[in-house]
């Protein structure tokens, strides 16, 4: 027996529509559940992603997706998605102002002394590879459902969703 996916009434086997509701059937249809009461119910359709799921994919492409998992519907009622993408989004800004302030360093090291930037490089790719490890460590953390806070942004973080 299939049913509708959006009213759950019974559809007649090969029809493109129900009868009901007039919507387009799917071509597989939603599984069936007995209760026990006997009568058949349909199984919700999966709403998403899971909140950690989520949580990790907030901190995929920094600002874009931590704001963008601000606004989505299911997900900023969530407590624990909406801390993450605000931590990511965040982590992202911090990342970028210290990014343009290395830039600045650096150039201003040029025109002073060539050697001296030449010194700077090798401790600007530690840092980098330093904040890409804590990105990906915040990734892994999320996905593992913990709420891990960075020292200040963290704070920050927390102190934004109430």
């Amino acid at each position: 027996m299939n049913f509708c996916a959006n009213c759950g009434s019974q559809l007649v086997t090969g029809a493109g529509f129900c009868t009901e509701c007039r919507k387009p059937v799917a071509a597989a249809s939603q599984p069936v559940a007995v209760a026990s009461t006997g009568a058949a119910v349909a199984q919700p359709a999966s709403s998403g992603l899971t909140s950690n799921v989520a949580a990790a994919l907030s901190y995929m492409l920094g600002l874009i997706t931590g704001i963008i998992f601000l606004v989505l519907e299911p997900y900023k009622r969530d407590r624990f998605v909406r801390f993450h993408a605000m931590q990511s989004v965040l982590f992202c800004a911090a990342a970028i102002v210290f990014s343009i302030g290395w830039d600045i360093l650096v150039n201003i090291m040029i025109n002073i002394s060539g050697w001296t930037a030449l010194a700077l490089t090798p401790i600007g790719l530690v840092i980098s590879l330093g904040f890409f490890v804590l990105w990906l460590f915040l990734m892994y953390q999320a996905y593992s459902q913990r709420e891990f806070r960075i020292p200040v942004i963290g704070a920050i973080a927390a102190k934004q969703l109430g």
